[in-house]
């Protein structure tokens, strides 16, 4: 009856716990990826400074937020003047549609109702506008919760990147508790090895998985602006989307030099301009990925790869980095228990240290 009594209270108070956190637990999540992926530059910027953490996690943090934030806000903004402006545009009968191509016509099934509902758009956009209208402004309703929605995100990550430059200030005592907790659940030898897998994982995921698909899609993002492409906040927000899904952003970046060279707004030499730097930045991934992902990792980059994909299907972005960080644990003591088959290797032979499988 005691153990019953002790072991309520203590699930009492862990799911009590729990509750008072669980609002934060997002929040915090974040700000420790970013602690744990910042933490080199961190201690090599401290270094530099005299040992002074504080005032690096200082500089680090202003740093970044003018290095992040402000692209995002301004890959945001231009989103939003799109939506707005294209909102307004059709309550103003301003959205012209050119003329259908002929031979959208002959297109098999669909090519005459598309041809008709088309060809209705060019002539009579207010009647088609009339009948779309429920459609219209539900979708426009949803547009602009998408970008109220990615400016809580923005407020968020902000929030986290300033949680986390005070968690590298106490950097040196905080991996000191991780590696105490993981050594009393898996032991202080194993422990050791898995808080360093763990560290390197979220690492490796942040900036191979996600911090190049950031890097291209505020790369795609710039140019776009700067060649007055429409919905460039938009497009951005696509290529981002699709790095962190891992499919090519040239998805986005191949229309938008069709468009350039089909809508004949642009004199030659800035259309080759911008669609060799589109070509570009729409390559970039393959270049950020093969050096980023992966490194340091003491982990095949198959399985840190697949474990932040089925993360992200399973949980989203910060399913990402609990999937591949599973994953690679997982991985780790699969492999440790193959090496360590007793009618294979001899485990008094393997009693100093145990195998390091890479």
């Amino acid at each position: 009856m005691d153990v019953f009594i002790r072991a309520g209270l203590v699930l009492a108070l862990t799911l009590l716990c729990y509750k008072i956190f669980s609002p934060f637990i997002t929040m915090m999540a974040w700000a420790l990826i970013l602690a744990v992926t910042m933490y080199p530059g961190h201690q090599a910027l401290a270094g530099r400074l005299g040992g002074k953490q504080g005032l690096a996690a200082t500089l680090l943090v202003v740093g970044g937020i003018a290095l992040i934030v402000v692209p995002m806000a301004v890959v945001l903004g231009s989103m939003g003047d799109s939506v707005h402006g294209t909102i307004e545009r059709v309550k103003d009968n301003q959205f012209a549609i050119p003329a259908p191509p002929a031979r959208v016509a002959d297109l098999p099934i669909i090519g005459a109702k598309v041809y008709g509902f088309w060809s209705l758009a060019h002539t009579d956009m207010p009647t088609v506008i009339q009948r779309m209208q429920p459609e219209l402004g539900e979708l426009a309703a949803k547009a602009l919760a998408m970008v109220a929605s990615i400016g809580g995100t923005i407020l968020l990550f902000l929030v986290s990147f300033i949680i986390a430059g005070i968690i590298m200030a106490f950097g040196a005592s905080g991996a000191d508790a991780a590696r105490s907790i993981l050594g009393r659940l898996v032991g202080s030898r194993r422990g050791e090895d898995f808080a360093a897998l763990a560290t390197s994982t979220i690492r490796a995921v942040a900036l191979g998985v996600v911090g190049v698909a950031f890097i291209q899609a505020m790369a795609v993002g710039i140019i776009l602006i700067l060649a007055q492409i429409p919905f460039a906040g938009v497009l951005a927000v696509i290529v981002l989307v699709l790095g962190i899904a891992q499919v090519p952003a040239l998805l986005v970046t191949v229309p938008v030099i069709a468009y350039i060279w089909l809508s004949k707004d642009y004199e030659t030499v800035p259309a080759v301009v911008d669609s060799v730097l589109l070509v570009v930045a729409g390559m970039l991934d393959n270049v950020l990925k093969p050096l980023l992902l992966g490194r340091g990792v003491d982990a095949p980059m198959p399985v840190v790869l697949i474990g932040a994909l089925g993360g992200l299907a399973g949980a989203g972005i910060l399913g990402m980095f609990l999937g591949a960080t599973a994953l690679s644990l997982g991985y780790q003591i699969l492999m440790r228990w193959v090496v360590t088959d007793p009618d294979v290797v001899d485990l008094d032979e393997l009693e100093g240290e145990p195998p390091v499988v890479s």
